[in-house]
């Protein structure tokens, strides 16, 4: 189950997955390029890929009234996939973006870029970076120089710990992370809470997801090989079938046993389209009083 980020992700499926014959199933590798990565039929994601993340964003921009935007991202598979995708995304719909400019991770400074963003101008400046890294560099001077004081959060930049870490400052910045608002999503909640952990964190409900959908292709295709289960993870994630959600695996394995046919709706919605990838669902936050807060889903 895994890998996690994009890059990390298209190294694994080309150098270790394939080479091997290991079905992967990613949670959170978002980057448009492995919807047509070489993959042997081994490959699945339960995030939606950055090029649906790019449309979602630009009607969440749109939608609040900002034309211009500044946007820097990270410079890897990630952050660069989804800037490329958000910027057709926000020009196509009659936005301008005033600059396009990468970051570099793990530096100590960061004015010089912010000097560049400020430049260009914008009404709000888009972060498509991490939490921990230059995302949050970013965001720290930018808040220091008064260059800008509205931030666009994209799903690597979401996290309470930015939130405490950044403080005030972040009031008032929005962004979106895969999520949605089903009956699946109310139950994993539920569940997550009773384990002492919290369910709407980004890519906690895809991760449980990805697992479940391995578990219950092994069981459908009877072995735990990848080249015999490979073939059952769409059959499994999709219509015909009885509706599995959390928590109803053992109830899942059992349909299955019997012969009969599944659709795991888990706790994201799950439908695999194409290349066997998440059609996608957003939760829109806004971040208010020191809090990262659900306002809609898309």
């Amino acid at each position: 189950m895994g890998a996690d980020c994009s890059g990390v992700t298209g190294a694994i499926l080309q150098n270790v997955a394939r080479a091997n014959g290991v079905v992967m199933i990613s949670p959170s590798a978002t980057s448009p390029g492995l919807s047509t990565a070489e993959d042997d039929g081994l490959f699945f994601r339960t995030a939606p890929s950055d090029a649906r993340q790019g449309v979602v964003m630009t009607q969440n921009i749109m939608d609040r009234g900002f034309k211009t935007v500044a946007l820097t991202y990270t410079n890897n598979d990630y952050g660069k996939g989804l800037a490329d995708a958000f910027a057709a995304a926000f020009t196509e719909a009659g936005g301008t973006v005033t600059i396009n400019s990468s970051h570099e991770d793990g530096k100590a400074d960061y004015s010089s870029e912010v000097a560049a963003l400020a430049s260009a101008g914008g009404e709000v400046l888009v972060v498509a970076g991490y939490t921990d890294q230059g995302g949050k560099g970013i965001i720290q001077a930018s808040l220091d120089s008064g260059a800008f004081d509205t931030f666009v959060l994209p799903d690597g930049m979401v996290g309470q710990q930015l939130v405490d870490d950044i403080g005030d400052g972040l009031t008032g910045s929005f962004g979106q992370y895969p999520g949605t608002d089903s009956a699946g999503a109310e139950l994993f909640q539920g569940l997550a809470t009773a384990a002492g952990f919290d369910g709407t964190s980004a890519f906690a409900p895809e991760s449980y997801d990805a697992a479940a959908l391995i578990l219950l292709a092994m069981e459908a295709a009877k072995s735990t090989a990848s080249a015999d289960f490979k073939d059952h993870v769409m059959n499994v994630a999709n219509a015909p079938g009885e509706e599995i959600f959390p928590g109803e695996l053992a109830k899942a394995i059992e349909i299955l046993k019997a012969g009969g046919e599944i659709d795991y709706v888990g706790a994201t919605a799950v439908e695999l389209i194409g290349p066997g990838e998440s059609a996608g669902n957003y939760r829109e936050i806004e971040i208010k009083d020191g809090k990262i807060e659900t306002v809609n889903f898309r």
